[in-house]
């Protein structure tokens, strides 16, 4: 909606063409080490194909959360070992050397049962058997990402009282704050 409302060039991430998430989903300890490194690679692809365009792009993954929400999950959950987690980490470190934070990294913060409802209305088949666990602790990886660990230029939309899908208003206010953080426009959320 933000792509289209300001004439950017939306970038979502594809999961319908990842080779490895229906395994994933059916067997997470044995495919989460594929997966993550599948995901990095395609996010870092991403990052280089965003720093080569002269267009303005807004992602709806980064590489960050990628890193800092997905795989650290998976490596407390105890799905990726420490080897694995150890050489995806060192993978990551050499990516940054050449990405850069973006702009402006948006947060929309929801609490799991928001969550919930947002899979089941999505209604990908190989998502509505994931455990709340998964969704409790993805939550709370995306807080310390958030408030602890992403040093970039950040933005906290509270979303579970917000309908910016169907409610003009809503996206009103997302808009207005987002034109705050870019632009010093209007007054923050």
């Amino acid at each position: 909606m933000l792509a289209q409302y300001y004439g950017w060039t939306p970038r979502i991430e594809s999961v319908d063409v990842n080779p490895y998430l229906q395994d994933y989903y059916r067997s997470i300890e044995r495919w989460a080490f594929n997966l993550e490194v599948y995901f990095l690679k395609q996010r870092f692809h991403d990052l280089i194909e965003i720093t080569k365009s002269k267009e303005t792009i807004v992602q709806d993954r980064s590489i960050y959360e990628g890193v800092y929400v997905f795989a650290a999950n998976n490596r407390a959950m105890g799905h990726l070992n420490e080897r694995d987690f150890d050489t995806y980490m060192e993978l990551f470190e050499a990516m940054l050397m050449i990405v850069r934070y973006p702009d402006l990294m948006i947060y929309l913060r929801s609490s799991v049962p928001h969550l919930v409802e947002h899979i089941q209305l999505r209604g990908r088949d190989y998502e509505q058997t994931i455990p709340i666990e998964y969704l409790n602790n993805l939550n709370e990886r995306y807080e310390d990402f958030i408030f602890n660990k992403y040093k970039g230029k950040k933005m906290i939309i509270e979303a579970d009282e917000l309908d910016f899908e169907h409610n003009p208003k809503d996206f009103s206010k997302i808009l207005d704050a987002v034109n705050a953080e870019l632009y010093g426009l209007f007054s923050k959320m």
